[in-house]
């Protein structure tokens, strides 16, 4: 018990130093090579750097290579790390494909999401395209289990058709839906951190190995990440975090049994996609900043995000904004707990 402990604590100590380290450097790295963002939400428009999931997308790999490390030389390890290791190259793969979406950065604004923005980013058909290449390495060692626990149908044997179509499929709608919400200060850290450890809880309370490895190293990496971008923020956590993200969650899904429990925390995520489908994703989330520093809903009452939301129930300002969603997003977390252990799910 107590060996089982320390290899999950150790990578999650690693994970959390080179989150840090990472974020540091990233902070004026990025920025001086001009992968900037527009943070519109202040009195002024203020740039900073973007792409700031490269540090935990980082922090979370060598968690991985820690343990597996660990694995090699020191214990025996508790879990495949051959099923590690894709889960690094997954992570790694789809980090490098929101960092291209990050660094399309226009010397002057140009149209972009409904906006002028200065950075322009991936084509919309162009992001669930390549989001597909992350799912590729789970889809090689057939990660998860193909019989899957599907609410009211029950246990569903889905053979070849999980890895070669499920996983593919899971990966592309849960990067691309993550990036969907965001654009106020540790807003999608935020909810990220809440959703890794209602999957983490879950995790430890249903025997998952696999699954407490993985969320102990994600919310390692965001809890440390979090502070950049929602104290005084100095970097925007960008697509590399985003993408990043969705694989991390897919993989905590699939390898932790963790399915029903993930659609039901993920809820919020996919109303944010409905909602902007409404308008074939050509939305911003931002609102339009007040004299007294109150954010103002972009479309009036009509609602494409639940940022928008929001902005409607009250005059709210941008740190109301993130704490309601926060707390929204918890609530699908303790619901998805609760649900579990009175064997809904």
């Amino acid at each position: 018990m107590y060996r089982t402990f320390q290899t999950v604590l150790i990578p999650g100590i690693i994970v959390a130093i080179v989150t840090y380290v990472a974020t540091q450097f990233l902070i004026t790295y990025l920025y001086n090579a001009g992968i900037i963002a527009e943070d519109r939400n202040k009195g002024k428009v203020k740039r900073m750097a973007s792409s700031g999931g490269l540090a935990v997308a980082a922090g979370v790999i060598f968690g991985i290579l820690a343990y597996v490390f660990g694995g090699t030389f020191v214990f025996i390890p508790v879990v495949s790390t051959s099923d590690l290791l894709a889960v690094a190259l997954s992570v790694m793969l789809i980090a490098m494909v929101g960092f291209l979406d990050d660094i399309n950065v226009q010397k002057k604004r140009v149209k972009s999401t409904d906006m002028m923005d200065i950075r322009q980013g991936l084509k919309q058909w162009q992001k669930p395209v390549l989001t597909f290449v992350g799912a590729l390495p789970l889809m090689a060692i057939n990660a998860g289990v193909s019989v899957v626990d599907i609410p009211i149908l029950g246990n569903v044997n889905l053979g070849l058709f999980f890895p070669i179509v499920v996983i593919p499929l899971a990966v592309v709608f849960v990067s691309n839906a993550v990036n969907l919400l965001g654009g106020f200060d540790g807003l999608q850290p935020g909810m990220a951190l809440i959703a890794g450890i209602g999957f983490l809880i879950y995790s430890i309370a249903f025997g998952s190995y696999m699954g407490t490895l993985l969320s102990t190293l994600f919310v390692a990496a965001v809890l440390t990440f979090l502070p950049f971008n929602a104290v005084n923020p100095r970097i925007i956590p960008g697509d590399t975090f985003t993408y990043a993200t969705g694989a991390i969650f897919v993989a905590i899904m699939v390898m932790g049994n963790a399915e029903a429990v993930g659609i039901i925390i993920f809820i919020p995520w996919i109303i944010e996609f409905f909602l902007h489908l409404r308008r074939k994703f050509k939305v911003t989330d931002l609102g339009i900043r007040q004299p007294d520093g109150s954010m103002k809903a972009p479309y009036g009452r009509k609602i494409y995000s639940l940022t928008h939301v929001v902005m409607n129930l009250k005059k709210a300002t941008e740190r109301d904004v993130t704490i309601y969603l926060c707390a929204f997003e918890a609530a699908f977390v303790i619901l998805a707990l609760l649900l579990k252990v009175f064997g809904v799910l």
